[in-house]
């Protein structure tokens, strides 16, 4: 008996690069101290009065079946968020609360997705991406962008692998890059989406952590609202990764058959959950900015310490809670480098390579620890990366 060739396959024919990852939990089980700088977990637990909510829903008895296009009041406030943000008409027929912003992606992809359709995306990419798609039983397309264009994409380059394709995805702000696309790479993204006939799925779930311009969401440009899925989460915005709450907000006729999808698959997401989730979105922005501030201010830290060495550079870090560090100079690949950093320095930072092939030659470094211990292992690896350079 076999298992289906879909699941076998969900990574590929290779290795999906994070295997500095696990060696480094393994000597933190081991009883190693390492510095993580790898995975984009919050060094800040979700917040107490989120918590006191869920376990008060909890206590009083929603911890039964919840509705499971999710409940009336969330999809409510969920959808006013999105219509305040990108100023387009938005109900709660246009969301879907999900387990997760994953969960998400995965559904919009068997949304728009007939198996052996070629769902496109961009490299670099967060590691779930390809096995997403593939996944959903589409062929997973990827499209490279260039670190010299700070790995904003080109049009052309998407219109170009997008015949026969039927969807896109796109992450801005970007993890792993740091990277916030511009209006004009999304009105140039738009119009290759609308002259080739795609479905655009964005990932949104950094759209609170903006350090540089403004977040555009393409649902809100022309001719873009009944044709694009997005996908949010309480993951990052309000430190709730382990709560897995979520949401797609799309047209009408989409979140019909995703409520369908979801009656077969996730049943929806736990009640207390989604009240604590209501509660926290209604606390506004100022329990945002709270969650956001220290990658905000550990950003700022990183650029004083990148400007004062010249071996390492810095994509545009514009967003999320990582940094894309450039260590070409160095001669090594970005896994080599991360290895080498375990071994010398015992700071585990994820290999660019991990994230796609466009990444290589470059390290993606998460801004979760506390302020002087992150600016003191910056340092280290910059200084440990002009010792790799002089001795080429």
């Amino acid at each position: 008996m076999n298992l289906s060739h879909r699941i076998r396959h969900l990574t590929g024919s290779s290795s999906d690069g994070w295997e500095v990852f696990y060696r480094a939990r393994r000597m933190i089980d081991a009883g190693h101290a390492i510095t993580e700088l790898t995975i984009g977990e919050h060094d800040t637990r979700t917040d107490p009065s989120i918590l006191a909510v869920m376990e008060a829903s909890a206590r009083a008895g929603h911890t039964g079946y919840a509705m499971v296009p999710g409940i009336d009041l969330l999809r409510d406030t969920v959808a006013a968020r999105i219509q305040l943000r990108t100023g387009v008409p938005t109900t709660r027929d246009n969301v879907i609360i999900t387990p997760g912003g994953q969960a998400g992606l995965f559904a919009a992809h068997t949304a728009v997705c007939d198996p052996g359709d070629t769902g496109l995306y961009l490299d670099p990419y967060y590691a779930t991406y390809p096995g997403t798609i593939r996944g959903a039983g589409a062929v997973a397309k990827r499209i490279e962008t260039r670190a010299e264009d700070a790995f904003q994409p080109r049009a052309s380059d998407i219109d170009a692998a997008a015949h026969g394709a039927v969807s896109l995805l796109i992450n801005t702000p970007s993890n792993p890059t740091g990277v916030v696309y511009s209006p004009e790479t999304l009105s140039a993204i738009a119009d290759v989406c609308q002259h080739r006939d795609l479905w655009l799925i964005s990932d949104e779930v950094y759209d609170t952590q903006v350090w540089e311009g403004e977040h555009l969401s393409p649902r809100a440009l022309p001719n873009m609202v009944e044709r694009t899925l997005v996908v949010g989460s309480m993951s990052k915005s309000h430190a709730m990764t382990g709560s897995r709450c979520g949401w797609i907000v799309a047209p009408e006729s989409v979140i019909e058959h995703l409520i369908t999808l979801a009656t077969h698959t996730t049943y929806g997401v736990p009640g207390f959950i989604q009240d604590a989730a209501n509660f926290a979105l209604s606390a506004g922005q100022s329990l945002e900015d709270k969650i956001a501030e220290p990658f905000r201010r550990r950003r700022a830290l990183a650029v004083e310490v990148l400007a004062a060495q010249q071996t390492v550079s810095l994509i545009p870090a514009q967003g999320a809670m990582y940094l894309m560090l450039d260590i070409r100079a160095t001669g090594l690949s970005g896994e080599s480098f991360a290895n080498a950093l375990l071994d010398t320095h015992a700071i585990a930072v994820m290999p660019g390579e991990s994230f796609g092939a466009a990444a290589a030659g470059h390290i993606r470094v998460a801004m979760t620890i506390a302020d002087e211990k992150f600016v003191a292992s910056l340092q280290k690896l910059c200084d440990f990366a002009s010792q790799l350079a002089e001795s080429r």
